[in-house]
């Protein structure tokens, strides 16, 4: 096992955990945070002129709802989402404060608020989630076409969830014997072991409708995932060079985000100069 309590069936054979050294390619998100910033100053990214009600863009993109991962919420995307909105995208928060819960509450939560955008706004929305966010957006792209025309998942490692760093094995264990001991709201042993994350994987791996925009952001200098569990079959694969936090800040990885939304729209194949 990946970690004890984890299941065996959360990392098939072929994939395996980033080596704890690995971790170290992390601390390269503040130099991806200072592209951003660099960014902004040039002027490359940053707000609108005009509101982006205003905008062509704005008017004829897709509502964009943002899902944070494992053990952040809203904010850690708050970046990403404004470089959209510069964009004349629409975004949205997920409402997840801390994705640290059961995931199967946390896809119904989402599929609430996606139910509340597709109502107000009209159309369906693209879902731009970050690793185990990307993995909460697939599962309801399957479950629920209605609401969904396209995901963008960011470093999702959707073809082996347990084949993470021991970091994270150890905050899984944590938030299940916190949540044994009776902490509400936390992950338990059901979640990373049962039938709970079983019918979350499989939701995961389950075919998605044609209608469905799918695309894959990965970066071969993840220090959390393996990068090659990321690489769903029926997804556009995209690679970049940003690590695993740092996708969430990275401009390599904005502009990705924003072909992919672009591409999903148009319902158009990727082309040789997108942005990788």
């Amino acid at each position: 096992m990946a970690s004890q309590g984890i299941a065996d069936f959360l990392l098939p054979e072929g994939f395996t955990a980033p080596g704890r050294a690995a971790v170290l390619r992390e601390v390269s998100v503040v130099t991806e945070a200072g592209r951003l910033a660099l960014a902004r100053v040039s002027g490359r990214v940053g707000p609108p002129r005009t509101a982006y009600a205003d905008r062509g863009a704005g008017r004829d993109a897709d509502p964009v709802v943002l899902v944070p991962g494992f053990l952040a919420g809203d904010g850690s995307l708050g970046l990403m989402a404004r470089a959209l909105r510069a964009q004349g995208h629409r975004t949205y928060r997920s409402h997840i404060r801390a994705n640290v819960g059961c995931t199967l509450q946390a896809a119904a939560q989402l599929e609430s608020r996606l139910e509340t955008v597709v109502s107000r706004r009209g159309r369906r929305v693209q879902i731009v989630g970050h690793s185990l966010g990307g993995m909460l957006a697939r599962g309801l792209a399957v479950r629920r076409p209605d609401l969904v025309a396209g995901i963008v998942t960011l470093g999702s490692p959707m073809l082996a969830p347990a084949a993470h760093h021991v970091s994270l094995a150890r905050s899984l264990d944590a938030l299940v014997r916190l949540s044994r001991a009776g902490v509400p709201g936390l992950m338990s042993l059901d979640c990373v072991a049962g039938d709970c994350a079983r019918t979350s994987f499989e939701e995961s791996r389950a075919p998605l409708p044609p209608e469905v925009g799918f695309t894959a952001v990965y970066s071969r200098r993840d220090g959390i995932v393996d990068w090659r569990a990321c690489l769903d079959p029926l997804a556009t694969p995209v690679e970049v060079r940003s690590s695993h936090v740092g996708m969430a800040v990275d401009p390599s990885v904005i502009a990705a985000v924003t072909a992919a939304l672009a591409r999903h729209r148009a319902g158009l194949s990727p082309a040789a100069g997108d942005p990788a």
